[in-house]
């Protein structure tokens, strides 16, 4: 298909209480095909994604929903601070219920960052998942991780991150906080989801930037140890933390191949 005859259509949903910013993507793609569903970053929405969905849409021949978490984009704002668990939440309570009302089935779950932690979780739970395509993920808290979101805190006190953020989110301080508060809070240090990876059946792809500031090839060798479906790795060279911005045209031809594959299975 081409990106010109894609569909857009973006809308709100009501998911365990709160408005949610919604975005599906549709197009002539020829037969039937999992869905793709786009889980952001911490700091991440709907609009942060940029073009990358449409994309991935485009090259994959897949329908895609992405959607901005609670407390992002133009979702309902945070009523209060972010739990240790804030991950475990979204992947065991509200994405299984999104899923649900938009009648999505075996979806292909793309993450990035805390959105690839959430995609790690819920396939360890539910096993109609039809692949994973993980960028730059968390299992573990990682020092890295640590001291690189306290040097993000310095930057949103001192530079014009808050207005960079502003352009994706509705209240970036409130955003930004309860993304920041949490993982600096001493008891998040304890955070590990590595046992969720044996009960992952489906196949994933993992992609991270050797030069990632948030976490290091420690995290994907995890995933390939650990888990228990077939893991396909993609490290980069000359990428941080956001893949799909560095190096899209590779990131983009990685997940093509990776959904083809999944297709053909």
């Amino acid at each position: 298909m081409r990106t010109a005859d894609l569909e857009k259509v973006i809308f709100t949903l009501n998911v365990c209480g709160h408005e949610l910013e919604v975005l599906r993507i549709r197009g002539g793609g020829g037969g039937p095909a999992p869905e793709l569903v786009f889980l952001h970053e911490g700091l991440g929405s709907v609009s942060h994604w940029k073009d990358f969905p449409v994309r991935v849409a485009d090259a994959a021949g897949c329908p895609v929903t992405v959607y901005s978490r609670y407390g992002s984009g133009h979702s309902d704002l945070l009523s209060r601070p972010h739990g240790v668990r804030y991950m475990h939440e979204e992947a065991l309570q509200s994405l299984p219920y999104l899923l649900s009302q938009l009648e999505i089935e075996n979806p292909i779950l793309v993450g990035h960052s805390d959105g690839a932690s959430i995609a790690i979780i819920y396939a360890g739970v539910h096993d109609r998942v039809r692949g994973l395509v993980l960028l730059a993920p968390h299992v573990f808290v990682e020092d890295l991780s640590v001291a690189s979101i306290a040097q993000a805190k310095v930057k949103f006190e001192t530079t014009n991150l808050s207005e960079k953020l502003a352009r994706h989110h509705q209240d970036a301080a409130r955003t930004f906080w309860g993304w920041n508060d949490i993982w600096l809070d001493p008891e998040f240090r304890s955070w590990n989801i590595e046992e969720y990876l044996p009960r992952i059946t489906c196949p994933s792809l993992v992609i991270q930037g050797r030069e990632d500031e948030y976490g290091t090839m420690a995290q994907v060798e995890a995933i390939r140890r650990q888990s228990g479906g077939p893991v396909e790795v993609l490290a980069l060279d000359d990428c941080r933390h956001s893949p799909q911005r560095d190096q899209p045209e590779k990131v983009i031809e990685a997940v093509g191949k990776f959904v083809a594959a999944v297709r053909r299975n």
